[in-house]
């Protein structure tokens, strides 16, 4: 098939590329709208206890968590005659705007002191934007201009915060990094690859393709968007991985093509050769990586869902257009694909002199040592990662500058009562008509929970334990618009967010009276943490069933298989531990200028095993698909490890120097998180496509010797009818191959 579908490109040229240009500049154009498709957020699970009690908090009892936190400043103090009119006035101003479901201002409050700072000159007016995510954010920068900044008079100094705010600063910041990581990221790249191919022609390939994969993606993911909901982090794995695989696939195709003309093959033929051989690994590879992507989608999340979505779209489109456009530049540049030579060609070395063979060989004759080094080396590195502490992102993953970060940390410096993080308390089956003792006792219960400030219940306002103001006004909206429901509402402290976590889960703890929802910002956190845990045996499990298949279906061997998801899952250890020791502990951030919280944010483990287990299967696919075409030919398990990493490992470590370029490119974000991956990508792929294929890897293999690739007779039946073979053996076309350019003019037969 690979044959046919490389004569035909060569035959139609000029109309595939014409079809790539125009696919290219549609993607483009849909580029500039996709992110009017796409979601803020993301990481709550939709079906956890605190989605639940949201949605019955908005349908039963028209309120929404209270996501806008408007800091009012007053050099007068808030308690001023003229300050206290203009305070209400403006809390009276916001309750009328459209999408503005619910206020809660200190001046029309009876003065509630946990809205007033302690100093007297800042007060706080929360509300309730309603709508997901993106909806609140679009309407958040319709009020920001209208209501941020001085009073007409002066008499009020106006911020912005709150987790709308917050999550609106994410996005933004997700979409300004993407651009500021592709202009970094080329440059860069194109400086590595001319090191690798020592052309300046032939580095510009994988640029290409790696461009034309990236507008195609983002062209699919606005129609998908139009489908389903999409988070905005999907741009960025569009971004990164589109590419970076199509310089990994472009590498291994146009070294193979080299390769060939190094042979003496006309440019033709070394194409037909190329698609026959790495072209069957790109497909492979691109299978292997997005299988390994699409395990995210058993998460709930919709960030997660979303960039498995992307993963699967860009694997397989990156391939495609390896698959295409690659084959045809290289046919219409014939043997001027190495012009603009800077470097040595090293195509022509001979295979024993190679320095991958020369390790290879070194480290063969050394298994034991080295396997054993080498494994304690990881375990090593990975040993902080025993101690990780997951938590949410909170604002202090945002750069100090951020409006968002300024506010929450000026409400937790001087504000006695965290309202903004209140935790939400729903009794669905619950009337509160003769229900008062109960309800009173369940409050009471809850205010005598450690650093809880409050507890506001339709039957008053209770702390310690007790009754401490009778109902009033602001307890009227705790009872459903029909009477069949009860809501109770839990002010912390201003605390922490791991005493803020613990709260919910002490919450939860406490005997209600009937059923009991219990919601909040913190508690969406608090069960988006959970619905990961929980998901996480699944997804792995599933994930490497489907690699054993993979594998053997590659390789033959039943063995091999667990061999090489055990080397992977070993390369991962130093990325965890790094993660943990720089980030949770922190001692990366005088460096990277982050701040310390003590936790890693529970979604960055889960992205990061996902993109690195992947990539390090990507590279074992490579590797073992040559070493297997050496082995067959060869029939020397120990020459096929020493020929096949020759081959292939100078590959695969430009490939992960220059993926690593590319994830290197996230630690000029300014969001903690994001730089966190940029950390532990590029290491967790140098150290696979390093000490796991030059070290790790040869000594397995050799201590496997033949029995590597055993596999019982049933399994070798079922290979020889479905495996896939790398064998890149001339067969016949039917026909003298085609003049290319830069070919030697050839006589008619």
């Amino acid at each position: 098939m690979l044959g046919r579908l490389g004569a035909t490109l060569l035959r139609r040229r000029r109309a595939v590329l014409l079809v790539a240009v125009v696919l290219a500049l549609a993607g483009a154009g849909t580029g500039g709208v996709l992110f009017d498709r796409l979601k803020g957020g993301g990481f709550d699970d939709p079906g956890a206890e605190s989605s639940l009690a949201a949605e019955a908090l908005e349908e039963r009892f028209g309120r929404d968590d209270l996501n806008l936190v408007l800091l009012v400043r007053a050099e007068r103090g808030v308690d001023d005659p003229a300050v206290a009119e203009a305070g209400t006035a403006l809390g009276r101003r916001l309750a009328a705007e459209n999408g503005v479901t619910e206020v809660l201002s200190y001046w029309e409050t009876g003065n509630a002191p946990g809205l007033r700072a302690e100093d007297g000159r800042a007060a706080l007016v929360l509300a309730a934007i309603e709508g997901d995510e993106t909806e609140a954010g679009e309407r958040l920068a319709e009020l920001e201009p209208t209501y941020e900044g001085a009073s007409g008079d002066g008499t009020l100094e106006v911020e912005f915060g709150g987790s709308a705010v917050i999550n609106q600063e994410l996005s933004e910041l997700s979409e300004r990094d993407a651009v500021r990581g592709e202009l970094l990221a080329f440059p860069l790249l194109l400086v590595v690859l001319v090191a690798v191919f020592g052309s300046l022609l032939a580095a510009a390939l994988p640029l290409v393709v790696g461009l034309v994969t990236i507008l195609l993606t983002l062209g699919l993911l606005w129609v998908l968007a139009g489908v389903t909901d999409l988070s905005v982090l999907a741009v960025n794995v569009v971004t990164v991985l589109g590419l970076g695989l199509a310089v990994d696939y472009s590498l291994l195709m146009v070294n193979r093509y080299r390769e060939e003309l190094a042979h003496g093959r006309e440019p033709a033929e070394a194409i037909r050769l190329m698609m026959l051989s790495a072209g069957r690994t790109v497909i492979f590879s691109a299978v292997t990586v997005a299988v390994t992507l699409a395990s995210l989608a058993w998460f709930p999340a919709l960030a997660l869902r979303s960039m498995a979505y992307a993963g699967i779209a860009v694997s397989l489109l990156a391939a495609a257009v390896t698959l295409t456009v690659l084959p045809v530049l290289l046919a219409v540049l014939g043997r001027r694909a190495n012009a603009g030579r800077l470097l040595r060609d090293r195509a022509n070395t001979p295979v024993e002199h190679g320095f991958w063979h020369r390790l290879a060989s070194v480290v063969m004759r050394r298994a034991v040592p080295v396997a054993t080094l080498g494994t304690l080396l990881l375990l090593v590195l990975g040993a902080p990662f025993l101690n990780i502490r997951l938590g949410s992102a909170d604002e202090r993953a945002l750069p100090e500058s951020s409006a968002g970060r300024q506010v929450a940390e000026e409400l937790r410096a001087n504000f006695d009562a965290g309202e903004s993080d209140a935790v939400s308390v729903v009794l669905p089956a619950l009337p509160p008509d003769g229900n008062g003792d109960q309800l009173d006792a369940y409050a009471s219960s809850l205010s005598a929970l450690d650093d809880v400030a409050r507890v506001d219940a339709p039957t008053g306002s209770y702390a310690g334990g007790a009754l401490v103001a009778p109902p009033g006004p602001a307890h009227e909206g705790l009872v459903a618009g029909d009477g069949g429901g009860t809501a109770l509402t839990v002010v912390p402290e201003p605390v922490g967010n791991r005493a803020l976590e613990d709260l919910v889960d002490a919450t939860r703890a406490v005997d209600a009276p009937g059923e009991a929802l219990v919601g909040g910002r913190v508690a969406v956190a608090v069960d988006s943490n959970a619905s990961i845990l929980d998901r996480l045996p699944v997804a792995g499990l599933t994930l490497l069933a489907a690699m054993v298949v993979l594998l053997f279906l590659l390789t033959g061997s039943v063995l091999l298989p667990f061999v090489a998801m055990l080397l992977s899952g070993l390369g991962l250890t130093a990325a965890f531990g790094v993660l943990v020791w720089g980030f949770q502990d922190g001692h990366l951030s005088g460096l990277l200028g982050f701040t310390v919280t003590g936790e890693v944010v529970s979604t960055v483990p889960v992205l990061l095993f996902a993109c690195a287990f992947g990539l390090g299967m990507d590279y074992q696919v490579f590797l073992l698909s040559r070493i297997r075409e050496e082995y067959e030919a060869a029939g020397d398990p120990t020459t096929a490890v020493a020929v096949g990493l020759e081959r292939v490992g100078r590959i695969v470590t430009a490939a992960a120097v220059a993926l690593s370029v590319v994830f290197l490119a996230f630690l000029i974000s300014e969001i903690t998180f994001v730089q966190a991956l940029g950390v532990g990508l590029p290491l967790a792929v140098l150290v696979d496509a390093t000490l796991i294929r030059g070290a790790l890897l040869p000594a397995a293999m050799k201590l496997g010797g033949r029995a590597m690739w055993w596999s019982p007779a049933p399994l070798r039946r079922a290979h020889d009818r479905f495996g896939l073979r790398e064998s890149a053996a001339p067969e016949s076309t039917g026909g003298p191959a085609e003049q290319l350019p830069g070919d030697p003019v050839r006589s008619a037969p």
